[in-house]
C-alpha cells in the first residue's frame, strides 16, 4: 500500500473525462487499495481516480467514516453508472479534497441507484441516500471533468479558486 498525492484545482486533470476500466487487473487492485488509504488518511469520504492524476473510471467511498473514524468499510466503484435519480432534491454543504478546506452548499437528487462493477468482477446496484447520494454524485461528477464548485455561481467559485490560490502561495497546502 502507498499513499498517493491528491492534485488540486488548477490542475487540468480534474476537468478530464476518465476512461472505462476493461479489465480488473492486478494494478487496478492496487490503485482501488491505494486510494482507499489516500482518501482515510486526507481524510475524506470519497476520492475519484481523477484526484490522483488518473484518468480511469474509479472511485472509493465510505460515507460511514465521517461519523465512525474506526469504521472503513469502503465501497470500491468501477465504471459506474448512475441508472435512476429521485425528483426529491436535497441541498448539503459539499467540500473536495483537490479543493482543500474550502465547503459551499449543492442541490443534487436526494436519492440514486447506481449501477457499477466491484474488484470481483461483478455487476452490482447500490441505492444512495441523503449524504451516499450526495458523495456518489460528487465522485461520478469528478469522473466526467466536473467539480462540485462548477455548480456554484462565477463570483462564489472565482473566490473559492482565489482561496485555494493564496492557500497554496502562503505554502498551506500543496
Amino acid at each position: 500500500m502507498s499513499l498517493l498525492h491528491i492534485v488540486t484545482v488548477p490542475d487540468p486533470v480534474l476537468k478530464q473525462v476518465a476512461n472505462p476500466i476493461e479489465n480488473i487487473t492486478a494494478q487496478i487492485k492496487q490503485q482501488a487499495t491505494d486510494m482507499i488509504e489516500t482518501m482515510y488518511e486526507a481524510p475524506g469520504i470519497g476520492l475519484a481516480a481523477n484526484q490522483v492524476g488518473v484518468l480511469n473510471r474509479m472511485f472509493v467511498m465510505d460515507t460511514n467514516y465521517r461519523k465512525e473514524k474506526s469504521s472503513r468499510d469502503a465501497i470500491v466503484m468501477i465504471n459506474p453508472e448512475i441508472v435512476w435519480k429521485s425528483e426529491e432534491i436535497s441541498i448539503m454543504e459539499e467540500g473536495c479534497l483537490s479543493i482543500p478546506q474550502q465547503y459551499a452548499e449543492v442541490e443534487r437528487p436526494k436519492s440514486v441507484r447506481v449501477k457499477y462493477i466491484d474488484l470481483g468482477g461483478q455487476t452490482m446496484e447500490y441505492i444512495g441516500e441523503d449524504l451516499d447520494s450526495h458523495c456518489i454524485q460528487h465522485e461520478l461528477d469528478h469522473l466526467n471533468g466536473i467539480l462540485f464548485i462548477d455548480y456554484l455561481s462565477r463570483l462564489k467559485r472565482n473566490m473559492i479558486l482565489r482561496k485555494v490560490d493564496r492557500m497554496k502561495k502562503d505554502g498551506l497546502i500543496l
